[in-house]
């Protein structure tokens, strides 16, 4: 499987690029605006992945190629860059492809991080608004801490929470979770999820930040 990473330069996507690199032998692009710093930060990741034991096929393209060679495209860009980045790969996406967005909406002031979404409800809908209609969205990722998927020494033994409309794109991106080592996927509905999924990830920055052993926490549900 083709894997994009667009915006996958940024933390998340470092993350999710080599931790896929090592647990899996999916081919991963890694996109951006700038082709040469995607190209960089690729062999960056190569590099992490095969001191840590792996070998991991890792590629930097403009964020229009490598959502054109993917199967899979994930938004790993702010929420404020989705529309834009959508827009700029649209026509390089096909009916059988899957979008996947981890992004929230936030906003900071002195209390912390607060849960604050687009006009369209939430992030994954502004996504669904954006792209073409015969491609699926699929939320996932959004309560993982990147600093804990960069650190391959990590162990992760935390779940994802993963929602969208389209029961098939749903399964690719629970099954493609999964095949990272202790990473636990759990389907929480369709797309009309996204509030309650998104609005976690302030929380849990928030929970971070004030308490100093649970820098890189995860949730996992008993």
């Amino acid at each position: 499987m083709r894997v994009a990473l667009l915006g996958g330069t940024g933390d998340v996507g470092e993350g999710l690029a080599v931790r896929w690199g090592l647990d899996t032998a999916h081919e991963l692009l890694v996109g951006s605006r700038d082709p040469e710093r995607a190209r960089t930060v690729a062999e960056t990741y190569t590099e992490t992945v095969a001191d840590a034991g792996g070998d991991a096929d890792i590629a930097g393209y403009v964020n229009k190629m490598a959502a054109d060679r993917a199967d899979v495209v994930v938004l790993a860009v702010p929420p404020y860059h989705v529309a834009n980045t959508i827009a700029a790969v649209a026509d390089s996406l096909d009916d059988d492809d899957v979008v996947v967005t981890p992004a929230a909406g936030m906003q900071r002031d002195e209390d912390g991080f607060s849960y604050r979404p687009p006009s369209a409800g939430s992030v994954a809908a502004l996504v669904r608004e954006e792209t073409p209609d015969a491609v699926p969205v699929v939320g996932a990722f959004h309560n993982l801490a990147a600093g804990r998927l960069a650190d391959l020494d990590a162990a992760m033994g935390i779940d994802t929470l993963v929602f969208g409309d389209d029961d098939d794109a749903v399964a690719r991106v629970v099954q493609l979770a999964e095949e990272i080592d202790g990473l636990r996927a759990l389907r929480v509905g369709g797309l009309g999820a996204a509030p309650e999924v998104e609005s976690l990830t302030p929380l849990l920055i928030n929970v971070a930040q004030q308490n100093d052993d649970l820098h890189d926490l995860g949730v996992r549900f008993h």
